[in-house]
């Protein structure tokens, strides 16, 4: 559209860089019709930017609503971590922390199966179940993790720890290390039957506080 070399353009950027000329032709807002969004009637100027600015509240009441979600889902995962890490905390005798472990973790973040296994433990500990024997590839690969495991069950040994290995189809697999650089002791593993539970795309930073805990608590069972 151009009237006499003026252009839609040129109206546009001299509207928007004159902020006062709706407030010296303010009759134009009333008298100004556009084409309502929810609709073909037309409306004025002025309830068009109430429409936008409706649309932009509600918008924002989404992202809140959202953000309250957000939180409240956060503070449940903190408060089931907290009672976890409490259990841990008032078990005395080490021999029985990675059943306790195991199970409370089970229970608070209702996960189906879970099962462990310790290596290089006190000799007092050797005979319990925790401890059985681990193959030196099992072994390796809980040493190749930087970071837990998650998704299928590809016919991983740590799934024979579990229960009922034949419904485990995807699994995360965290290393237990009593520090960062220190040589890997352990094996956390956690099952579901449902495929999509633990994915190779799922973040892993939770994974890996539950696993910085858990080693931890069962250095206990390590010789002095």
């Amino acid at each position: 559209m151009s009237i006499q070399g003026i252009t839609e353009s040129d109206i546009a950027n001299y509207l928007a860089n004159t902020p006062g000329f709706f407030e010296r032709h303010a009759e134009l807002t009333s008298s100004i019709q556009l084409t309502s969004p929810h609709g073909q009637r037309a409306v004025s100027l002025q309830e068009r930017q109430m429409e936008m600015l409706r649309g932009k509240i509600k918008g924002l009441e989404q992202k809140i609503i959202e953000m309250i979600r957000h939180g409240q889902e956060n503070v449940a995962i903190s408060d089931r971590l907290h009672h976890w890490t409490r259990a841990l905390m008032l078990t005395r005798d080490a021999k029985e922390l990675p059943e306790v472990l195991v199970s409370e973790l089970m229970y608070q973040f209702m996960i189906p199966q879970g099962g462990v296994r310790l290596w290089g433990v006190a000799p007092a500990h050797e005979a319990m179940p925790f401890a059985a024997a681990v193959s030196a590839d099992a072994k390796s690969f809980a040493a190749s993790l930087t970071v837990p495991y998650c998704g299928a069950n590809a016919a991983f040994e740590a799934a024979q720890w579990l229960d009922d290995p034949a419904t485990a189809t995807s699994l995360a697999l965290i290393p237990l290390r009593p520090s960062p650089e220190a040589e890997v002791f352990g094996l956390l593993v956690l099952a579901s039957s449902d495929p999509t539970r633990y994915t190779a795309d799922m973040g892993t930073e939770f994974l890996m506080r539950i696993g910085d805990v858990a080693s931890a608590a069962l250095a206990r069972l390590l010789p002095d």
